[in-house]
């Protein structure tokens, strides 16, 4: 689910909401207000699938079919789920929830087949009255610190997408490292009133970046090798049970839906594929996250440095911010 930031110490780390329920309260203190019905999230992915569909085939995803209907036990909140795949594209799908005068959240993510090693798109966005709370995203689908070539490949070439975005959308305060694990130097992390022209600089962030994706994705050439298609699998599979684990949604979720519906939708329809692109667990991945009776680990940033600042500079290598902790 999308990400907002929980402050603890001075630190933010990403999470939707406090707890969860507090996140559908509406939130107090000034701002513009929630978005109006003409500036829904919804409207993003209408226009992200009338883009699509002009370069390629979507067909529903299996998951749609499950999830579509998907209602919420609170009357006042409204879930939307929509999901699809194409050629090269494994999994495209979009979960938004509106509740009018107090939330809208928007969780827009897109998967490439394992015969591409394309950047995941991924896209959450919070808006209460207050603030809005934003990720936007081409994560990288390896560690982009150690492979150079898949860095250069992929983002040599898009950084005049930050360079565009980061003073209209500032950095939006300090985060961990473990949160930086799937960024990439031209993630939008950003905290700011939600006013209209806010919202009308997003809405541009969200179409230029997905517009990007899509090129990226005309131009993937198919993997014939076997070894680097297992190898693209285990990585998006790694991504994927990351997500799963980590989604600090689930709690919101569970209010709103019941646990049980809520732990498949985090499973079979935000992060699907973590139960069919491979069999590794979260510890197989992330072992420094065991404790001692094999149980992983709930505690949020409990590794790594915290960054203030953008930790990239203006060509894309990682500098770590000035007030680094």
């Amino acid at each position: 689910m999308p990400r907002t930031p929980q402050r603890s110490g001075g630190v933010y780390h990403l999470g939707w909401g406090g707890e969860g329920a507090e996140g559908m309260s509406g939130g107090g203190g000034g701002g513009g207000g929630v978005l109006g019905a003409g500036s829904s999230y919804q409207s993003f992915v209408r226009t992200a699938l009338e883009q699509t569909r002009l370069r390629t085939a979507l067909t529903p995803h299996p998951s749609q079919e499950k999830f579509r209907l998907i209602r919420a036990n609170d009357d006042a909140a409204v879930l939307d789920a929509l999901s699809f795949s194409a050629p090269k594209i494994r999994l495209l799908r979009s979960l938004t929830v509106e509740k009018k005068n107090s939330v809208q959240v928007l969780d827009f993510a897109a998967f490439s087949e394992p015969e591409y090693d394309l950047p995941i798109f991924c896209a959450n966005a919070f808006t209460t009255p207050a603030q809005s709370i934003v990720v936007l995203d081409l994560n990288p689908l390896y560690d982009i610190t150690e492979d150079k070539d898949y860095k250069d490949k992929y983002y040599r070439n898009l950084m005049p997408l930050i360079h565009k975005y980061s003073e209209l959308l500032p950095w939006g305060g300090k985060i961990t490292s473990e949160s930086l694990r799937f960024f990439s130097p031209i993630v939008i992390w950003t905290i700011f009133e939600p006013t209209e022209r806010n919202h009308h600089v997003l809405y541009s962030a969200l179409m230029d970046y997905y517009k990007v994706w899509l090129q990226l994705t005309d131009q993937a050439t198919e993997e014939n090798d076997t070894t680097k298609v297992v190898r693209n699998r285990e990585a998006q599979h790694r991504y994927l049970t990351w997500r799963a684990e980590k989604d600090p949604g689930f709690p919101l979720l569970k209010k709103l839906i019941g646990e049980s519906h809520a732990k498949d939708l985090v499973t079979e329809f935000l992060f699907e594929g973590v139960h069919s692109l491979g069999t590794k667990s979260f510890l197989d991945y992330f072992r420094e996250y065991a404790c001692d009776d094999g149980t992983v680990n709930k505690k949020r940033s409990m590794i790594g440095k915290s960054f203030e600042d953008r930790p990239w500079d203006a060509t894309g290598e990682f500098i770590g911010g000035k007030d680094a902790g």
